[in-house]
């Protein structure tokens, strides 16, 4: 009995381990946030001026300009939600305001590929201190600590 309780609780560590790496935030060639399961991949960055940039990448990571992606991004910060309105510059979509101050509240990035499309949602907290293990922005940490 001891042996298969062993084994059990082996084989769920296990399983644990393969859903933190699954989750593992992918680094953005600017220093952000790689969205996950968008093609082109869709980085988020934020500014030095709290502006937010979404740049596009091809599998390389090469930049790909803007196309026909309909992006929304929403900071629901403690002063009240916030639409970010996007504009088109240097073939990325850039803020025209920044974000809310403060830290630790939610961000929304709704993608579309096209404008009748079904959008994919990303939800993250912001916290744009740096990470001692990877030297990121916390909301684009790559290692974890």
């Amino acid at each position: 009995m001891k042996t298969s309780l062993l084994t059990l609780a082996g084989v769920l560590c296990a399983g644990l381990l393969t859903v933190n790496a699954a989750e593992k935030i992918q680094a953005g060639p600017k220093g952000g946030r790689i969205l996950e399961k968008t093609m082109p991949k869709a980085e988020f960055f934020v500014e030095k001026d709290r502006t937010v940039t979404i740049a596009f990448y091809d599998e390389k990571l090469q930049i790909v300009p803007v196309g026909n992606q309909v992006v929304t991004v929403i900071a629901n910060a403690k002063s009240g939600k916030t639409t970010l309105a996007l504009a088109r510059k240097d073939g990325r979509l850039v803020s025209q305001t920044p974000l809310p101050e403060g830290e630790g509240y939610d961000i929304v990035v709704m993608i579309k590929a096209r404008e009748d499309t079904k959008s994919q949602n990303f939800r993250f907290k912001l916290d744009t201190s740096t990470c001692g293990g990877c030297k990121r922005a916390e909301y684009a940490c790559t290692c974890g600590e």
